[in-house]
């Protein structure tokens, strides 16, 4: 992917993806798309179907080596992102973690009703994911980047408090408001487990991590600073001790206009922006020369043909310059046309006048 008129002021790389997070600027970006793994594929639904259930795909490494390979093979993407579940977090923090048919997921004890210290955590329960790691890793392309992932501190505690997942996020914004303290120490116990979690991924083989904080825009600014940012930040400052090279993607998804006081405050090596964001904003706002990733509308792929390409060209040209790493603004949808995944690298990956 990177080429003859490339950026390489970075240094060459046999990973496009991977350079372009330490700020090299390719004249065609890295692509990989969020939840590339997973139902839009018929070979993931056969393989879902024959293990039962997502919980025993994501603790039968084999399997889900298989299933975080599946894109690779078939579309030839520059990142493979790791198969499993930001709940793997309070799993191992000491809740009962199971999935419903038909309503997602859910947890046991729920913390609005049950103190942080009746839960007794066992990280014994990531060790399944970094085999997942060491599996992939020994069969993954070279020129491919492996990223990991966790989902944030202020994301996982919305599921911790209320048990599942809900519209608004009522339970836990109403904890953090009127316990402050209480919620604190809630977030401190997950940042505590998110940095063991993603430490041991990096340790089993991923180049790079992804922090998903999909409930982001759900919070007023003041709450925004206190359980996005400042959480984040430590974890960024915890994994960059350990591990000073690995890059950190931040992925407040929903936080608009907040964005780049999360990329300072955090201290992020590049962030995700959401497809309700204008990229041409982004690019001003952001500091200079700060990687970013995204930013496609999930339901554009889905359409595919010139509404597509319109919106490729508008991203493309607002990061012209800026290291950017191409992705859709969320996740893949479970009705996305393969042909329509085929037809975006192809157009994303043809050089200007061939």
């Amino acid at each position: 992917m990177t080429g003859p008129d490339a950026d390489l002021s970075n240094g060459p790389s046999a990973k496009p993806l991977l350079s372009v997070l330490k700020g090299a600027c390719p004249a065609v970006p890295p692509m990989w798309l969020m939840r590339q793994a997973g139902r839009y594929l018929p070979e993931y639904r056969a393989l879902r179907a024959e293990k039962g259930g997502f919980l025993e795909l994501v603790y039968d490494s084999a399997a889900a080596a298989e299933v975080t390979l599946q894109p690779l093979r078939r579309f030839g993407f520059d990142g493979a992102i790791l198969f499993s579940d930001i709940l793997i977090v309070p799993y191992a923090m000491g809740q009962d973690l199971w999935f419903e048919t038909g309503e997602g997921p859910r947890l046991a004890p729920i913390l609005s009703e049950t103190a942080l210290d009746a839960l007794k955590p066992d990280f014994s329960r990531y060790e399944a994911v970094y085999e997942t790691v060491r599996q992939v890793k020994a069969a993954l392309d070279p020129q491919v980047t492996f990223l990991g992932f966790a989902g944030s501190p202020w994301t996982i505690a919305t599921y911790m408090v209320a048990g599942q997942g809900s519209k608004d996020q009522g339970a836990a914004r109403r904890l953090a408001y009127q316990q402050p303290e209480r919620f604190a120490a809630i977030i401190a116990a997950i940042t505590e487990a998110t940095v063991v979690y993603l430490s041991g991924q990096i340790d089993a083989g991923v180049e790079a991590v992804q922090l998903f904080d999909s409930w982001a825009g759900s919070l007023a600014p003041l709450e925004f600073e206190r359980w996005v940012i400042q959480p984040n930040r430590r974890i960024v400052e915890r994994l960059k001790a350990i591990h000073p090279d690995i890059p950190v993607i931040g992925f407040p998804k929903g936080a608009g206009a907040k964005l780049a006081d999360y990329a300072v405050g955090t201290g992020v090596d590049a962030i995700g922006i959401d497809e309700t964001v204008d990229p041409h904003w982004a690019h001003r706002a952001l500091p200079e020369g700060l990687p970013v990733q995204g930013n496609l509308d999930p339901l554009a792929l889905i359409a595919g043909g010139k509404a597509v390409e319109e919106a490729v060209d508008n991203i493309r040209a607002a990061f012209a310059g800026r290291p950017h790493i191409f992705n859709l603004g969320h996740g893949i949808l479970p009705d996305t046309p393969i042909h329509h995944v085929e037809a975006l690298l192809a157009y994303i990956r043809r050089r200007k006048g061939t």
